[in-house]
């Protein structure tokens, strides 16, 4: 069995013509998005280091769309590699036999069953939205080269799930003893696009017409850019509240990993991947609580109804906080005290890194806490693209909260994902990452008389179970106290996620889990054919899956595996910390 060797293509120069002109290379997110699945890969700067003893696959993210390129990136196919592009290589079209289409979006995709489909949604997967495609159709008059078969998998429609066919979601083409496999769909910018926002949130945005959520109440908000449609992307409980019903971002790295995965075992390779959580974990969900209105009974209460629920939870601390007595209490019981960073006008609040910076330092002081993990912005204030997540960085704050829905209509996966990840900086940054984890809420005070009922958390809790992702539940503690309902509602939460298997764990304790097992990796195999691990000490109960190699005859090995992404799996739990420390 052989591991598959990765890289992705990212030639720098061709980065930074686009980055003077103030053009995102949003699609370099491919590398952040193998990272969260722990797909082993290394980068390439330029088509001239693709070599076939060095490397199996070829992911191409950035490069000059010239002949040069066209040429290597052809060589390596010829000779046995597999290369892979979202909405590029247009330099190949002709040479493949096909015609570029004008770019389109946004749009739905209907995914052909295979790897690249999420195992858990065969049967069930919907139309996927998409934000930018590229789509080829075949020439009328050849142009390919003799040696090259084509064929496409799945469907696009423009604009509606129902729209106008609109060419191909995949195409694969036999090149030599290789293949060039093209996504139409451009999906690290679709993902980055539905996460962050389609552009920089410098106004209102547009309410949804049915008066559930009127977002343009003149203060920006992270949901006032929003990549979702309201008619398109929402449903309906059998109450009648309204929600965006489907995580897509997830969707589409679980479809960009799944094609890999496949490809690879289809090869003859093995490309493992490590799991979102720990083994007997299968999704992680959180309770978080804006303090607000800072009452200390407000707090007692919380307290009460969580301890009765058995559950520790995050509070984000707004200023002027409580008393000293309830901070004690709150560390006492196991929670996390984070920080509510007040930048709303309204609310007397200042939108600047030095407010950012004076009401954490307050904080410190009055929790008499060294360290603060995480933040979430009073009323989900934001502006611009990435300077929230700049100012995090610089005070040493290792997650946001901030990115959730703030009206009653648009609650659910509005920014298409309940995973945490690490957001991408625009192009005056250089699509650097910053080195913050999001982790998104999905609603606020459930079963409050003016917001979202019970209704909408089963079926949240169904789609972030189905993605491995987190449930991320926003309940103000004044609210808890205030309303029999909300608080009730905590408990009828925390009773239905277990039962469907959630653990409750603290947004600090997500961070600590998600960064180490980021250093998991399966380093190749010992005499006997298992699977060598290696990773952080903290990363210890981490799952790595190590896809099967099929013979010759199209059979894999034997062996107790388990399907995912279609493919046959073996699963290696670090089960100790020095096995993790290896």
């Amino acid at each position: 069995m052989r591991l598959a060797k990765v890289a992705i293509l990212f030639d720098r120069r061709q980065a930074e013509r686009r980055w003077r002109f103030g053009i995102n290379a949003f699609e370099r997110y491919i590398a952040e998005i193998l990272a969260h699945a722990g797909v082993p890969f290394e980068e390439a700067e330029g088509p001239a280091g693709l070599d076939n003893e060095r490397y199996d696959i070829v992911i191409v993210a950035c490069a000059e769309e010239t002949a040069a390129t066209a040429d290597a990136l052809w060589r390596f196919a010829e000779k046995g590699g597999i290369v892979v592009s979202y909405a590029g290589i247009g330099c190949l079209a002709r040479k493949l036999g096909c015609r570029p289409l004008p770019e389109f979006g946004p749009g739905y995709a209907k995914l052909a069953e295979g790897g690249e489909r999420p195992g858990e949604l065969r049967d069930e997967m919907p139309p996927l939205r998409f934000l930018q495609a590229k789509p080829w159709i075949a020439r009328s008059s050849p142009t390919a080269m003799a040696s090259v078969q084509a064929a496409d998998s799945g469907v696009l429609r423009s604009r509606r799930p129902d729209g106008e066919r609109a060419g191909a979601a995949l195409q694969r083409f036999a090149v030599g003893s290789g293949w060039i496999d093209r996504w139409s769909v451009n999906i690290p910018v679709t993902v980055v696009a539905m996460q962050q926002g389609t552009g920089p949130v410098l106004e209102d945005g547009m309410p949804a017409g049915d008066g559930t959520a009127d977002i343009d109440e003149g203060t920006l908000k992270a949901d006032d850019c929003c990549a979702m449609d309201w008619e398109l992307d929402r449903r309906r409980t059998e109450t009648g509240t309204p929600f965006f019903a489907y995580p897509y971002a997830d969707y589409w790295r679980e479809a960009a990993i799944g094609h890999l995965v496949g490809r690879a075992a289809e090869a003859g390779l093995a490309l493992p991947f490590v799991g979102q959580w720990p083994d007997g974990v299968k999704a992680a969900a959180l309770f978080s609580h804006d303090s607000d209105l800072n009452l200390d009974e407000q707090a007692v209460r919380t307290l009460e109804v969580l301890k009765e629920n058995g559950l520790t939870s995050t509070w984000c601390m707004l200023e002027p906080g409580y008393s000293p007595e309830v901070y004690a209490g709150v560390k006492q019981a196991g929670h996390e005290l984070a920080f509510h960073f007040n930048g709303l006008d309204m609310d007397n609040g200042v939108w600047s890194e030095e407010a950012f910076n004076r009401q954490l330092a307050w904080l410190k002081q009055a929790a008499d806490i060294d360290e603060v993990v995480s933040n979430k912005n009073h009323y989900t204030r934001f502006e611009g693209w990435g300077e929230l997540f700049a100012w995090c960085e610089r005070a040493g704050i290792g997650v946001d909260q901030t990115r959730g829905p703030s009206k009653k209509g648009n609650v659910g996966f509005l920014f298409g994902t309940c995973h945490p990840y690490f957001p991408i900086a625009w192009a005056d940054e250089g699509n650097r990452l910053y080195d913050v984890l999001e982790i998104g809420f999905l609603t606020q005070d459930i079963d409050h008389y003016a917001l979202a009922d019970f209704s909408v958390v089963p079926t949240f809790l169904e789609q972030a179970a189905r993605v491995e992702g987190v449930a991320h539940f926003l309940s103000h503690q004044n609210h808890i106290h205030g309303q029999s309902d909300v608080a009730a509602a905590v408990g009828r939460i925390a009773e239905e996620a277990r039962r469907r298997g959630f653990s409750f764990w603290t947004s600090r304790r997500i961070n600590d889990w998600q960064r180490a097992r980021r250093t998991v990796r399966c380093e190749g195999f010992d005499a006997a054919g298992d699977p060598v691990v290696s990773g952080s000490p903290g990363a210890a109960g981490a799952v790595v899956w190590i896809p099967a190699v099929r013979d010759a005859g199209g059979q894999a090995d034997d062996g107790p595996f388990t399907i995912k992404y279609g493919v046959p799996c073996l699963k290696k739990v670090v089960t100790t910390q020095e096995e993790a420390g290896h």
